[in-house]
């Protein structure tokens, strides 16, 4: 009796530990028995089980039918045997007899121990299969248990029993987690392995982005805005082409959210990494234009054949349109997926191009790459000045009506401001005159 208590505290304790009801709790029971008594009396051994969960005993009754001649000892019992126990046994009777803990021997009881704990396995294997196999995209949390070789191994906050690692490659190499640290991945995939599913987290594939900006914008989640396409650099530079169902809704200003705070959040959990938010486009000249911004693109032309584009920009746009070692071209043509080669209005003439060079400005709901003050050579008194007063980007100031009547400029600040929009304007009518000429 005492066996058999001691044995089912421990199967409660097995249920809370691996998060099994009760009736899983008796089918494990019973398949952990039953390998017991194939290894003691045979593989067709039948047997009644009975748990008593109030008294905390388990009781085991073999069943034998009575038969003329035995063909099969491990469930049959010779008439004449039986009649020892009961003489009005009869052939086709049922013999029941109770089998004590303390006659399993040492065997019978590891192949029970071993046979459930392989069902244990087999079920969480299965839960973990049921449980993560739709869920590749989505953000997971957890804490880095150990690092081995490279990779990260995670110990997810709700399903502690899945195998979750970080392999090297698919890291952020300019972030640094320590044991213990807490974490956030995108689940790239569910692999089987030997050992049963081990889930690949990532926090270097643009999986990890868009599962980010889903987190932080509620139109993804509602399905109004839907990221159409990444192009990402780890640790340096991202690229986002978004579109919206609804006409209503600026899908770029979605994603950028007031004041910025929505891709805010999403740089802060990238360490900083630079996010370029642009409108989709079916159309791939006008995607390939959006895709080169920050850089304004004066004319493109496409080869629908070779999937090429070429596009052409102003001499001071060229190294914006390239980007630091060919950065921003190189994430425009991922975007887009079609090559994207370069010219500048100068080299475009010398190759014979013709028509006019310089298309107008976009319109206002194509300028997706608003420049921020701080890129602007403004003294850091006057952008404090300017951004106090709400004026955070280049085409905040182009709407400025009136200097004087921003809060806090000093005559200073106010010349300087003066200088660089005439500056400003002076450039743009330049290039009208180049242009019309």
């Amino acid at each position: 009796m005492a066996g058999s208590t001691e044995m089912l505290a421990a199967f409660r304790e097995l249920t809370t530990t691996k998060q099994l009801d009760r009736s899983d709790l008796l089918e494990l029971l019973r398949d952990g028995i039953q390998a017991a008594l194939v290894r003691r009396y045979g593989p067709n051994v039948r047997f009644e089980l009975n748990v008593d969960e109030l008294n905390g005993s388990i009781r085991i009754v073999r069943l034998r039918q009575v038969v003329e001649q035995v063909e099969d000892e491990s469930w049959q019992i010779a008439l004449e045997e039986a009649r020892y126990e009961d003489p009005d046994f009869q052939v086709g009777d049922m013999l029941e007899e109770d089998v004590p803990f303390e006659a399993f021997g040492r065997l019978a009881v590891q192949a029970a121990k071993q046979r459930i704990i392989q069902r244990v396995r087999e079920g969480e294997r299965t839960r973990i299969r049921d449980e993560f196999a739709n869920k590749v995209g989505e953000l997971l949390s957890g804490e880095v248990q150990q690092i081995e070789r490279g990779k990260l191994v995670i110990m997810l906050n709700k399903f502690r029993e899945a195998e979750a690692i970080i392999p090297y490659r698919e890291q952020n190499h300019r972030e640094h987690f320590h044991q213990g640290d807490t974490i956030r991945a995108v689940l790239k995939r569910l692999e089987e392995t030997p050992k049963g599913p081990r889930l690949i987290l990532s926090r270097g594939d643009p999986l990890f982005v868009k599962a980010l900006f889903k987190l932080e914008v509620p139109e993804i989640q509602q399905q109004i805005v839907e990221i159409r396409a990444i192009a990402r650099e780890v640790g340096s530079r991202t690229k986002v082409a978004v579109i919206s169902r609804d006409d209503a809704i600026d899908p770029v200003g979605a994603c950028v959210g007031l004041k910025g705070s929505r891709v805010q959040a999403v740089v802060n959990e990238l360490g900083g990494e630079r996010i370029d938010i642009v409108p989709w486009s079916p159309d791939p000249e006008r995607f390939a234009r959006l895709s080169l911004a920050p850089a304004r693109v004066a004319k493109v032309f496409s080869d629908p054949e070779n999937k090429t584009i070429q596009a052409v920009v102003d001499e001071d746009q060229l190294s914006l349109a390239i980007g630091r070692n060919g950065q921003n071209v190189r994430l425009a043509s991922e975007l887009t997926g079609w090559k994207i080669d370069l010219y500048s209005s100068r080299e475009w003439l010398e190759r014979g191009g013709e028509g006019p060079l310089f298309a107008p400005l976009p319109p206002e709901d194509e300028q997706v790459a608003e420049i921020p003050l701080g890129d602007l050579k403004l003294s850091p008194e006057l952008i404090a000045v300017l951004e106090g007063a709400g004026y955070k980007t280049l085409n905040d100031l182009l709407d400025l009506d009136d200097i004087a009547k921003v809060p806090g400029m000093t005559p200073e600040t106010t010349e300087q401001l003066t200088t660089f929009l005439a500056e400003l304007t002076t450039d743009e009518d330049t290039e009208e005159t180049r242009t019309q000429g």
